[in-house]
Order: C-alpha cells, then sequence, then structure tokens
C-alpha cells in the first residue's frame, strides 16, 4: 500500500511511500530515539503492485521538483520521500489518482488515536509555549466513555494499594511502586497495557497478554495486553497485580 505519513516533530514535511506491512514500518520509523514524536499514517491506498510510490514521487517531482526534501550529504545528493506540502494536499493528490482510476474505494483516511493526537496537540504547546506538561485529562481526551470507564476502575484498584503513583507521560500514562507497575495508553476504543513482567516470567493462563519482547515498543515490560470491554478485566487486573508484587 502506498502511504502518507505525517509527524509533528517536522509538521511541514510528510512523508510518501509504500509498505507491504504498515504496522511493521511504523514500528521501524519509530524505534528510532532521535524523534521527539512518532510517525503517524494519515490515509492509505491500497494498490495492486509494489513500490507504486514511486509513480507518485514522480508525478509531483514533475508538477514541483522544488516539494521534495533532498539534501547534500558527503558530498552527494540524498533524495528523500518527504514532501514540502499539507497532509491534505497528499491525500488530495492520491484521491485524483484513485478518481481517475475507478479506485476510490481503496484509499482510507487514518483517524489519529491515543498518543497520536495527544503528539499533535504537545508539539503545537511547545511551539507555542515552549513547555509542556502531561495530565491524566490530556490522555483522556478523545477516548470512549467505556474506556475512560475501565481506566478509571483500574486507577482506583492500584491506587487502594497505597503506595502507587501516577506519572503521565507524553505517550502513557505510567503506573508507578519503586518502579512501574504498568504503563496505560488510552485509545479511543481500548486501552493498549504494558505490564513490566520479564519474558518468561508471566503466569497467564488465559493467554491475556501478548509477548512484545521481540518487537519495539512503548512503555515497561514484555507483555502487552489489549482492553476493551469488562469480560477480561479481572484477568487483566491479576496480571498487572503480578507486576505489583514483583516490583517491591
Amino acid at each position: 500500500m502506498i502511504y502518507v505519513l505525517t509527524n509533528p516533530s517536522f509538521p511541514e514535511y510528510v512523508k510518501i511511500g509504500y509498505a507491504d506491512n504498515l504496522e511493521k514500518r511504523l514500528s521501524e520509523l519509530n524505534r528510532s530515539e532521535c524523534l521527539p514524536f512518532a510517525f503517524r499514517a494519515y490515509c492509505v491506498y491500497e494498490v495492486k503492485e509494489r513500490l507504486k510510490d514511486k509513480d507518485v514521487h514522480a508525478l509531483i517531482d514533475r508538477i514541483n521538483p522544488e516539494l521534495r526534501a533532498i539534501e547534500t550529504f558527503d558530498g552527494k545528493p540524498r533524495v528523500r520521500e518527504f514532501y514540502n506540502i499539507s497532509a491534505e494536499d497528499a491525500y488530495e493528490i492520491l484521491y485524483s489518482i484513485a478518481a481517475i482510476s475507478g479506485t476510490t474505494n481503496r484509499l482510507k483516511r487514518i483517524t489519529p488515536e491515543g498518543h497520536e493526537v495527544l503528539d499533535e496537540q504537545v508539539a503545537q504547546d511547545i511551539q507555542e509555549n515552549g513547555k509542556v506538561e502531561y495530565t491524566e485529562e490530556d490522555h483522556l481526551l478523545h477516548s470512549s466513555a467505556t474506556t475512560k470507564r475501565l481506566y478509571l476502575e483500574i486507577r482506583e484498584k492500584l491506587l487502594s494499594l497505597g503506595d502507587i503513583i501516577i506519572e503521565p507521560k507524553k505517550l502513557y500514562i505510567a503506573f508507578k511502586r519503586k518502579s512501574n507497575i504498568c504503563d496505560i495508553e488510552i485509545q479511543r476504543n481500548k486501552l493498549k497495557i504494558t505490564v513490566n513482567i520479564r519474558h518468561g516470567k508471566i503466569n497467564d493462563p488465559t493467554g491475556i497478554a501478548r509477548d512484545i519482547s521481540g518487537i519495539g515498543h512503548w512503555g515497561n515490560g514484555d507483555y502487552e495486553i489489549h482492553l476493551a470491554d469488562d469480560s477480561m478485566l479481572p484477568q487483566a487486573l491479576e496480571v498487572i497485580m503480578q507486576s505489583y508484587h514483583m516490583h517491591k
């Protein structure tokens, strides 16, 4: 698929490229610690042939070669997939291509969720004010009523233990004892909970926690729980409590 990516680190540019697996591509790009904020997908366009983004690049370059980011490194030009256009303009270019070919059904906008919404707000705050403070309210701003209620139930359970500190970060809300117990990323329709348990040390007979030790991720720990409703809340709390007792 052809993708258009944005990044609050450089809001004046978009990245237009191709990926067989967009989630994997985003994980690769966002693994770098040199970027203050993560890339997110603005839109995607399903194509039948690989690397068709090159045709889009050639089209934009013919219209205006000044838009592409080109730098000279070690005496040689480096041509990038970044363009000095708005994400909406990039979408309109793909829409025109899709309309001509009768494939508008393959073009889809991606609604930002969780940290993606927060990143854009934080970047804007930094540009306007030069500083930013994170709050739980920021993370809950675009969550559904169910997601908010699930978060508050977990919050209440952990705070009832008496020695838990809550630290809202840029990408998640950390619950700490002497170290992080779990980190919760609040998305619109689910909670993504990273549990600070090392690989192989978990007791999870229901299989609610996914092993993420081998992939890039935010948060502390090697296990991740996606919680969208009440059905698995008790099991999620059991796993979180394992982490709590491990971090005395």
